[in-house]
């Protein structure tokens, strides 16, 4: 008689051994490649961000106008307020924003949580000189920002740049140039932005509307 033989009960336990170990090295490696899919999506997500944030500000920033919102307690128009954390000043917004006219503008280093974020605020200005509202709700325009400061630069009595400095030290005058020095959680490196304005930091449409103040470059004194 010819006998059949099948296989034994450690034949068929290593090759479902040997199974498992293909199917996990299969699972791993699609893991691994989901994992990357995500990370390069989330690493594009976020650097979209930043220049989403970098063009905001430096669009605004160019735009600002020499308006005052304040006055000093000589009675004096503030047209600019630059701290380390913070900037405010006077800009048109575009209509798309749902809001129309000069508003005045706080850009803004929040701490948030375990990290700060930067955000801005509006308040429309007064045409008729009237104390302006309380700004509305903040607008997140970047967040997960482990530190950042802001920076200012104006010209010397010669007209030359003159150093950056953290606090701007002439409110009745804007600056040359903002900058925003930020360092972000995560791999990706946030660019310095530097935001020049367009316009005279002394005047608007040829005019000075501080009558009390020259029309030349801003001075650090």
């Amino acid at each position: 008689m010819k006998h059949e033989h099948g296989f034994t009960l450690i034949e068929v336990l290593a090759a479902i051994v040997l199974l498992s170990l293909i199917l996990l090295g299969v699972y791993s490696g699609i893991h691994s490649a989901t994992r990357i899919v995500h990370g390069g999506e989330e690493r594009i997500g976020r650097m979209d961000e930043v220049r989403s944030t970098a063009q905001f500000v430096q669009r605004e920033v160019a735009q600002a106008l020499a308006l005052p919102f304040a006055v000093t307690d000589d009675g004096d128009g503030i047209v600019f307020d630059g701290q380390p954390d913070s900037a405010r000043f006077v800009a048109p917004l575009p209509g798309y924003l749902g809001r129309t006219g000069a508003q005045i503008m706080t850009l803004q280093l929040v701490r948030d949580n375990n990290s700060n974020r930067l955000q801005v605020t509006f308040s429309p200005l007064p045409p008729d000189g009237s104390p302006p509202a309380p700004p509305g709700d903040p607008e997140i325009l970047l967040a997960g920002v482990n530190s950042g400061t802001f920076a200012y630069q104006g010209y010397d009595d010669q007209g030359n740049p003159g150093p950056w400095v953290d606090r701007w030290p002439d409110g009745r005058r804007l600056p040359a140039m903002i900058a925003l020095r930020m360092k972000l959680a995560g791999s990706v490196n946030s660019p310095e932005i530097i935001a020049p304005l367009r316009i005279d930091p002394t005047s608007v449409n040829g005019r000075n509307p501080l009558g009390n103040l020259p029309r030349r470059p801003s001075v650090l004194r």
